[in-house]
């Protein structure tokens, strides 16, 4: 991918070193199938290797139930980067670091990045920026394609457009993988029998992808899109949060959808340290041996459930209806019926947080009987659907539903291709589409389909900028 490396290396003896640059490297990947695959492999156990040791990346320096910290690793682990943890309280070497750096307590958590800078409670582009992952966008490349999203949809895209010559940048505002990539483990997916974790499945697309050329922006948030300079012909513009511009000959929107917030009062103050959306080995470690609440009846939910009960003391799990069949998969319901340490309450609501500093306490809900129940509970899972990602495209002119789910195919305009938007050369796939199946294999399925189209929509647009050679495309 042309980053930094995630360990240093010294020679004791006198050596020779090969530099291949990294499109030198993609086109041997390609061209060689067989050497491909084991570098391809050497390079995944590599960083396996690096995530499960806790060695290489940037050194985090805070407490470990830190909001702060718990937010910068979570970055971290969902983008497969490597990291190490210092406990200021315990360790010696976070205190040498923080005595070094003449750091107050009040600026923790501190993260030394791999290059010797020193950044005090970073954000995640910040940080992102920081140990190479996310690089400037050049603003004069006009790509063939931009995909908004680098959830299943998203990667899938990118991997066809990718490997049939097509000029692809993905973008997504926190990490690859979208809903998927958090769910604990998928056993419904079509090729991989014993099952496969959201994480690892979207890993391997995340890699397939650059692989194939594509280029990453991860963490950058899109906040607006329209036609270069107003125009009605010619390149799309995206405008992001950090005040940069891509071009690009045609959109795919994959933004899929974001978890719903639970409507309880002082929740805010809770999410980061005790709410959680996510259910991946960092949750895990913090609630390790107690008793968590779950809201949720989904498949969602249901794994998330199924994952937790290996790792904590009890699972509560609160759904709103009379059952889980109605809304989850046959085998994840019998799955939970067989643990013994998941309760499920059928027609139960959360009513109340109760706890202090950002730290939860204990959790009120009302069951169907009508009984209000107050349990010690320090961590609250929520898994309650979700709505779309599509507040960026206010004032694009791309038409969404009552929902805000984005129209697509003879929905908006009889003269529209199954897949492509109100406005022609914008198209949009996965969980973000009105209508669409809300599955994993649905929305790569979608991906690949959306790629076909998009050859016959760039051959009939125009191949340039106004006023620019068509040279500076690429």
């Amino acid at each position: 991918a042309g980053r930094p490396a995630l360990v240093d290396a010294h020679a004791q003896d006198e050596v020779e070193a090969l530099i291949i640059p990294p499109e030198r490297l993609r086109a041997l990947l390609i061209g060689e199938a067989e050497l491909g695959e084991r570098v391809m492999r050497a390079l995944i156990l590599r960083r396996v290797g690096l995530l499960e040791t806790g060695a290489g990346g940037p050194v985090i320096v805070g407490l470990p139930q830190n909001g702060d910290v718990l937010r910068l690793e979570g970055f971290l682990r969902r983008n497969g980067h490597p990291y190490q943890r210092l406990n200021p309280e315990t360790d010696a070497d976070a205190k040498a670091l923080i005595e070094r750096f003449h750091v107050d307590t009040g600026q923790l958590p501190i993260v030394l990045c791999p290059g010797g800078q020193l950044l005090r409670n970073p954000t995640e582009p910040e940080l992102a920026r920081c140990i190479g992952l996310l690089g400037p966008i050049d603003p004069n490349r006009l790509y063939d394609v931009i995909v908004v999203g680098a959830g299943p949809a998203g990667l899938a895209t990118a991997v066809y457009a990718g490997s049939e010559g097509l000029s692809v940048l993905v973008l997504d505002c926190r990490a690859f993988g979208g809903q998927a990539g958090a769910s604990a483990r998928i056993e419904n997916y079509l090729g991989f029998p014993t099952g496969i974790s959201g994480m690892a499945l979207m890993a391997r697309a995340y890699n397939q992808a650059q692989k194939f050329g594509v280029e990453m922006g991860i963490p950058d948030e899109v906040t607006g899109l329209d036609r270069l300079d107003g125009a009605e012909r010619g390149p799309f513009v995206l405008k992001l949060s950090n005040s940069e511009r891509a071009k690009a000959r045609s959109i795919v929107i994959a933004t899929g959808a974001r978890y719903r917030r639970l409507a309880v009062d002082g929740l805010e103050a809770f999410e980061g340290s005790s709410v959680h959306y996510w259910a991946s080995p960092l949750e895990a470690r913090l609630c390790s041996g107690q008793e968590v609440a779950l809201v949720g009846a989904g498949n969602s939910a249901g794994q998330a459930a199924v994952y937790l009960a290996s790792h904590v003391a009890k699972v509560w799990l609160l759904v709103r209806g009379p059952e889980l069949a109605a809304s989850m998969s046959r085998y994840l319901v019998d799955r939970i019926a067989g643990l013994t340490n998941v309760e499920v309450l059928t027609q139960t609501k959360v009513t109340g947080l109760e706890g202090r500093d950002g730290v939860l306490e204990a959790i009120r809900w009302r069951q169907g009987s009508g009984e209000e129940v107050r349990r010690p509970i320090q961590h609250l899972f929520l898994f309650i659907g979700a709505d779309p990602n599509t507040d960026w495209l206010s004032g694009s002119g791309v038409a969404l539903d009552a929902k805000g789910f984005v129209l697509t195919g003879g929905d908006c305009n009889e003269t529209r291709n199954p897949l492509e938007t109100s406005r022609r050369g914008i198209f949009a796939i996965g969980d973000v589409r009105s209508g669409s199946i809300k599955r994993v294999a649905a929305a790569v399925g979608e991906g690949a389909q959306v790629v076909a189209t998009l050859h016959a929509t760039l051959a009939s647009m125009e191949s340039k900028i106004p006023g620019e050679p068509a040279a500076q495309r690429d």
